[in-house]
């Protein structure tokens, strides 16, 4: 069963950045990063096959990067340009996603 931690989140200010790691135990092939804001449904932020194809939302477009290293099992999310209404827990899996989750990563943008 593959099992997800994801990390990096915190507290930034507008037009700050961040950057989110998820450590991936198990073979996997498509990944995500999705995210849950407040009163929201969760949504798909970004995609990348094993072969480092990715696609965005076009909120996120020219602002996050995602990216992987299959040596290390690891998926990242880096997050320019910050905005309040990225503000959500991010979480991790693959794409499509499992049927379970992650405890998430919180991330907030404020001043």
């Amino acid at each position: 069963q593959v099992q997800l931690v994801e990390s990096g989140g915190g507290l930034v200010q507008p037009g700050g950045s961040l950057r989110l790691s998820c450590a991936v135990s198990g073979s996997t092939f498509g990944m995500g990063w999705y995210r849950q804001g407040p009163g929201k449904q969760r949504e798909l932020v970004a995609t990348i096959t094993r072969g480092g194809t990715t696609n965005y939302v076009d909120s996120v477009k020219g602002r996050f990067t995602i990216s992987r290293d299959n040596t290390k099992n690891t998926l990242y999310l880096q997050m320019n340009s910050l905005k309040p209404e990225d503000t959500a827990v991010y979480y991790c899996n693959t794409w499509p996603a499992l049927p379970y989750w992650g405890q998430g990563t919180q991330v907030t943008v404020s001043s």
